[in-house]
C-alpha cells in the first residue's frame, strides 16, 4: 500500500533507516553513492581481514558439500519418472517439515520464477506438499483458485498474485496448478497478505447487486486512501468504510450464501472461510493499517525521512504480523492436515531478520515472528543471484553488482562453478571449512543493496543462480 516504486525511493529508505550518522550529503546523493560504492568502512575491514587461506578452506568445503542442479526449468506437460532426480537430496532434509518457505532476494528475476516453479512441482508431485500460499492477497488468490478449472492459467495468475510476478516464466506454474485440479491430488492455491491488490473484491458472490456495488466502491476508496496522503479525509470516511465490510460479513453468514458461493467458485470448497477471514482483515486494515500507510506516504512527500522511517517500519511490522497470523490460521483452520509451500521475499521469511545489518526493514518480520514450534517443522530456502540483471518492482532494470570476495554469493559461486547451486545450512556443525555460514558475511539484496548477515541464522538452505535476467512480463490486465 505504501508507495515504493523505484530505486531512488529504495535508496531513500536505506538512508533513512540506516541512520543520519551514515549520511554525508543529501539523501538522493547518498542513494546514488550506495549504488556505485555500496560497501561501508566496517564491511571493507571485514573483507580485508579475510585471508587467502581461509577463502581456500571455504572453497574446498563448499565444493565438496554443494549440490549442482541439472536445470531450473519446470516440467511442461506430463511429469515423467526421473524428472527430479537432481532434487532427491531434498527428501531427507524435508521429510519431517510441514512448511517449506521459498524466498527470493528480488521479485524481478526470471530464473527465480522458473526454479521455484520446478521446486513446487517436485514438492507437490514427490512429497505431498498440496497447498501453495503466495505473498499476495488472501481474497485474490482464494477466489481465483475457485475458478481455476474454468479460467485460463494466465487469467488465474493475474487474478491471484501481485503484478510483480505476472510473467511468462511463471505461467508453467499456473498451467501445472490447473492440470492438477482434475487429479486425486490437486495443488491448492491461497494467499496470506493483507494489502489490497487488483482485481479488488467486487462482491460478485453477494446476491444483492447494490450491496456488491457498495463493496466494490469501498475497495476502490480504501486502496486510493492507502496510496495517498489525505489523512483527515480518511479519518472522516473510515467508519463508513468499515461499516460496508461489516455489512458484507453479516451477509456472508446468511442462509444460502455458502451454497451460492460454492456454485460460483467450485474449485475451492474452503472459500467461505477464506472470504470471511479476508473481510475481517479488511476491517482491521481500515481501522489501523491504512492510517500508517497514509502517514508514511505523507512524510515521504514532505521529505521528513525520520517520520517516514518511523511510520514505514510500523506498517511493515503490522503487515508481517498480520501475514503470519493468516498463514498460521490457514494451516490450522483451513488446511490442518496439509503441507504448505510459501512463496515470498527473503526478507519476510528470514528467521532472525531484525539482526540483518543494512536491511531496509530493521524490525521483526514474518519469519522471525514464527513460533518456535512451527520453526521446528519448517525449512527456509533463500534464493540469490550471482550475476546478471534484475528488475525492481517498477520494472526498471539493474545490473547485479560484482561479487565481493568473501561474500556469501562469491564463496558459493566460486566453489560450485555451476549455474545452479544448492547448499544446505541447517544440518551443519561449525567447522573450519564452513565457518563462513556461522559468521557475518556480506551479501546483496535485490542484487545491489549491501547487507551483512549470518547465513545459518537466517536460512536453512541457499539456492544461488548465476547469470539471471528480468522476467518477461505480461502486463495487460486480461
Amino acid at each position: 500500500m505504501i508507495k515504493i516504486n523505484n530505486s531512488k525511493i529504495a535508496g531513500i529508505i536505506v538512508a533513512a533507516l540506516l541512520g543520519a550518522q551514515f549520511i554525508t550529503g543529501s539523501v538522493p546523493a547518498y542513494a546514488e553513492a550506495q549504488a556505485t560504492n555500496p560497501r561501508s568502512e566496517a564491511e571493507s575491514q571485514l573483507v580485508a581481514r579475510t585471508t587467502k587461506e581461509t577463502l581456500a578452506d571455504w572453497e574446498v568445503w563448499t565444493r565438496d558439500h554443494a549440490y549442482r542442479l541439472e536445470t531450473i526449468k519446470p516440467v511442461e506437460g506430463k511429469i515423467e519418472p526421473g524428472s527430479f532426480n537432481d532434487l532427491e537430496m531434498l527428501k531427507p532434509l524435508l521429510h519431517d517439515k510441514r512448511i517449506v518457505f521459498l524466498g527470493e532476494s528480488s521479485h524481478g528475476v526470471a530464473e527465480f520464477n522458473q526454479a521455484k516453479t520446478r521446486l513446487i512441482q517436485f514438492l507437490h508431485e514427490e512429497m505431498d506438499y498440496n497447498v501453495l500460499a503466495f505473498e499476495s492477497g488472501m481474497s485474490n488468490a482464494s477466489i481465483a483458485y475457485g475458478n481455476a478449472v474454468s479460467k485460463s492459467a494466465e487469467q488465474t495468475m493475474k487474478d491471484s498474485i501481485f503484478g510483480v510476478w505476472w510473467s511468462k516464466e511463471i505461467l508453467p506454474l499456473f498451467n501445472y496448478l490447473k492440470d492438477t485440479q482434475t487429479t486425486e491430488k490437486p495443488l491448492m492455491l491461497t494467499g496470506f497478505d493483507i494489502q489490497t491488490q487488483p482485481p479488488l473484491m467486487d462482491g460478485k458472490w453477494l446476491k444483492d447487486e447494490k450491496q456488491a456495488e457498495r463493496l466494490k466502491q469501498t475497495e476502490e476508496k480504501l486502496a486510493d486512501y492507502a496510496g495517498g496522503t489525505d489523512l483527515e479525509a480518511y479519518q472522516k470516511d473510515k467508519n463508513h468504510l468499515m461499516g460496508v465490510y461489516n455489512e458484507a460479513l453479516r451477509t456472508l453468514k446468511a442462509k444460502g450464501t455458502e451454497e451460492h458461493i460454492q456454485a460460483l467458485y467450485p474449485s475451492n470448497p474452503m472459500l467461505m472461510k477464506q472470504l470471511e477471514r479476508s473481510l475481517q482483515d479488511r476491517v482491521r486494515v481500515a481501522d489501523e493499517y491504512v492510517e500508517l500507510s497514509i502517514k508514511a506516504n505523507r512524510s515521504l512527500e514532505e521529505q521528513d525521512y525520520v517520520a517516514y522511517s518511523e511510520h514505514f517500519l510500523k506498517s511493515m511490522e503490522w503487515r508481517d504480523q498480520a501475514m503470519l497470523d493468516n498463514l498460521i490460521w490457514l494451516a490450522t483452520e483451513v488446511y490442518p492436515t496439509e503441507k504448505f509451500i510459501v512463496w515470498a521475499h527473503n526478507d519476510h521469511i528470514r528467521k532472525t531478520h531484525s539482526e540483518v545489518m543494512g536491511t531496509f526493514y530493521p524490525v521483526k518480520l514474518m519469519g522471525e515472528r514464527l513460533p518456535e514450534e512451527w520453526k521446528k517443522y519448517s525449512y527456509v530456502l533463500g534464493l540469490y543471484p550471482a550475476s546478471g540483471r534484475t528488475s525492481d518492482n517498477s520494472g526498471a532494470i539493474h545490473e547485479v553488482l560484482p561479487l565481493e570476495e568473501g561474500s556469501i554469493e562469491s564463496i558459493v559461486s566460486k566453489a560450485s562453478r555451476s549455474p545452479y547451486t544448492f547448499i544446505d545450512l541447517k544440518y551443519r556443525n561449525n567447522e573450519r571449512g564452513n565457518s563462513w555460514m556461522f559468521e557475518p558475511r556480506y551479501t546483496y539484496s535485490w542484487g545491489m543493496f549491501p547487507e551483512s548477515l549470518v547465513a545459518r541464522d537466517q536460512y536453512d538452505g541457499l539456492l544461488l543462480i548465476d547469470d539471471v535476467h528480468p522476467p518477461q512480463y505480461i502486463r495487460n490486465n486480461k
